[in-house]
């Protein structure tokens, strides 16, 4: 499915030259820059749909609440044509294309509403580990729907982490208290280099596919919601066949039967964009 949002000829580039060099040297960036307080009611409102037409799910990750089908959690999403329209606010859009070009496919979201009190720990880890996207490469905008600070479980990275687009060694741990299963081993990464990303109420952090990333367990009054976005350049291949391979390893997500939407520019590597679709 295409949705077609050209570059705003008015709007030359959305991230300053420094913006766009901090991403490259360090993997991540935290813009100058804030989606309007309607943007950000609007997506609180749909989350607390959201989480009352799912109580059967956890609310630390809940996936693809933008899929207008086949969601592999078993999630009644509460409606994912607004889930797609925040994903698509032309803004967000402008500045991944400042990062990756100007052909890109927005191939998921995850909610993740880490509750207070009981909210989980996500592992240090590389998303390039279970994602299957070839060649390697992705853009991920992680939105803040609440304040997201250290007290209640904000994520944090390694800066400069990314470099070398390699995927380090990691294992497999199926800790309850964890949102992922899979985890770095700890003598390939500095922990105390890690860098907290603390964000107001729609701000957004923006970090690449194979930075080294987690986030601590939320044990405040506060709950700590997120909407994240996942781009890939439209240069890379969504691979259905190795996605089959690291969805049955996680235990949780389906690729095979992802929807993947082209958001800017052309598909230039062939990639599937009707399964996952309603037929016309």
């Amino acid at each position: 499915m295409t949705i077609y949002w050209e570059r705003d000829l008015e709007v030359l580039s959305m991230l300053s030259e420094v913006e766009i060099k901090h991403y490259q040297d360090e993997g991540y960036v935290i813009p100058d820059y804030q989606l309007p307080h309607a943007v950000v009611e609007g997506m609180r409102e749909e989350l607390e749909r959201l989480l009352d037409r799912n109580p059967q799910l956890t609310a630390d990750s809940l996936f693809v609440p933008h899929a207008p089908k086949n969601n592999s959690q078993g999630m009644n999403a509460s409606n994912p044509e607004k889930w797609l329209d925040f994903a698509c606010h032309r803004d967000i859009l402008e500045m991944v294309a400042d990062l990756i070009g100007e052909d890109i496919i927005l191939w998921g979201t995850t909610v993740f509403g880490k509750p207070a009190h009981t909210g989980k720990a996500t592992p240090w880890h590389q998303d390039g580990q279970y994602w299957p996207i070839r060649p390697l490469a992705s853009c991920t905008a992680w939105i803040a729907i609440d304040e997201v600070d250290t007290g209640n479980g904000c994520m944090r990275v390694v800066p400069g982490s990314h470099k070398g687009s390699s995927v380090l060694k990691h294992h497999t741990n199926q800790s309850s208290e964890l949102t992922l299963n899979q985890e770095l081993d700890a003598d390939q990464f500095d922990e105390d280099a890690g860098v907290d990303i603390i964000l107001k109420p729609g701000q957004l952090s923006l970090h690449d596919i194979n930075i080294v990333h987690g986030s601590r367990n939320n044990t405040s009054h506060r709950r700590r919601a997120g909407y994240v976005l996942r781009f890939m350049p439209a240069t890379s291949l969504f691979d259905r066949d190795l996605g089959a391979h690291l969805g049955a390893k996680s235990g949780v997500v389906d690729f095979t039967q992802r929807a993947l939407f082209l958001v800017r520019g052309q598909d230039r590597a062939g990639n599937d964009l009707n399964i996952g679709h309603p037929s016309l």
